[in-house]
């Protein structure tokens, strides 16, 4: 863990009245780019996903532990005049407000985007929401599984026997995250240029419709609604997974270079020449004779042999890994995505890295995942400039 704060974003603060996965996962980004991150919570009951366990590790959940480093925790109760009075005061001394509350919400407390840019116009306020700001759907909750059956991921997810089925991680709210992140660094560049903050608003609704990308654009050109595929390629093939005689991998015969690689690599040259399968084109319309051919063959021998064979060949293709095996991996580590910070109750916790470097201003882990509430009396003095005093008569009265 680095006490040095070099990042392309150190100076940069950035106050975050986001729970749950989306709006932290962007504002960690932000964290690990150099930005001072104060995470804004409910006093005594903090993000919701501090309770999201097991696993817990000194009394915090694994959950959130792995998307709330480079954060500093202060509690502040919404409900209360005082509280409201308290972010008003924070957001003027704020780079960038990013917020995940249902739309509407942040202006029936007095906390939208015109009060707080009139009082502070540099600021970029951001906003995000399950299905947008506005609209006939603004209202309804967005979770990512929600999302990703209402805006059609689950749809091309799955096979035709399993049915309509989630990614193994919440994909978009990942990916929302990332893009709001994205388009915060981008109005920070404008604010250079304009003098002036703006507001940004984005949705897991948007972000999943944006991710579709070529499923979409087939059905958008081509008028054909896409189905399931599984591990399978609607236009490439063979582009799939193959179990072998102990476990499973996957191969990208993504061009007819590698087709003609390929097939000597496994043994059967004289599939290159069958007109069923020369173009990728003859193998698409001739999908269940090759694949037939291939899995049989696959079945045979285990799979390092294969991965040795098609390596050789230079075959796109890898091992179906699992967790455990992709943390120990030379490869992983070599590339830092392997890190350990110290926590206060949990002890050395280890964590996913920094999946981006700079040369010269490097993205760091400066600060594990906090405790609620643990920096009240840092941050309401450093930005605020509050005394002890005044900080515990707002500890007397419930606000903080």
């Amino acid at each position: 863990m680095s006490e040095a704060n070099n990042g392309p974003l150190a100076g940069v603060r950035v106050l975050d009245l986001t729970r749950v996965l989306a709006g932290p996962y962007c504002t960690m980004f932000l964290g690990d780019l150099g930005a001072e991150v104060v995470k804004v919570e409910q006093p005594g009951v903090g993000d919701d996903t501090r309770g999201w366990g097991p696993p817990f590790s000194g009394g915090e959940s694994a959950y959130f532990l792995c998307i709330n480093r480079n954060k500093k925790s202060i509690t502040v109760d919404f409900k209360s005049k005082e509280g409201v009075g308290l972010i008003r005061q924070l957001s003027e001394r704020a780079d960038v407000l990013i917020e995940n509350f249902r739309p509407g919400a942040m202006d029936r407390l007095g906390l939208g985007e015109k009060e707080l840019r009139t009082a502070n116009p540099k600021l970029i306020y951001a906003s995000l929401s399950g299905f947008g700001a506005d609209g006939p759907m603004s209202d309804v909750p967005g979770y990512d599984l929600i999302v990703q059956a209402w805006g059609g991921l689950m749809s091309i997810t799955g096979t035709q026997e399993s049915g309509p089925l989630k990614v193994g991680v919440a994909i978009i709210d990942l990916v929302a995250g990332l893009m709001l992140g994205k388009a915060i660094a981008a109005a920070l560049f404008a604010r250079e240029k304009l003098g002036v903050g703006q507001k940004i608003d984005t949705s897991l609704l948007e972000a999943e419709v944006a991710s579709l990308i070529n499923a979409g654009s087939n059905y958008l050109i081509g008028g054909k609604v896409p189905g399931r595929w599984g591990n399978a390629h609607p236009t490439i093939v063979p582009y799939q997974s193959f179990q072998t005689a102990d476990g499973f991998l996957v191969l990208g015969v993504a061009s007819e270079t590698i087709w003609h690689r390929f097939c000597p690599a496994i043994g059967r040259p004289e599939l290159a020449g069958d007109p069923r399968f020369a173009k990728n084109a003859n193998r698409v319309e001739n999908r269940a004779a090759l694949i037939a051919i291939l899995a049989d063959l696959f079945r045979t021998r285990d799979t390092e042999t294969w991965l040795e064979l098609l390596n050789d060949a230079d075959v796109p293709c890898a091992p179906v890994q699992t967790i455990d095996q992709v943390f120990n991996a030379p490869q992983v580590r070599h590339r830092e995505m392997l890190v350990k910070v110290d926590h206060p109750t949990a002890g050395t916790v280890s964590m996913a890295g920094i999946p981006v470097k700079f040369s010269a201003t490097q993205a760091s882990v400066r600060l594990p995942p906090p405790l609620l509430g643990q920096h009240n009396e840092d941050v309401l003095s450093s930005w605020l400039g509050m005394n002890e005093k005044e900080i515990a008569s707002l500890k007397a009265n419930k606000t903080i």
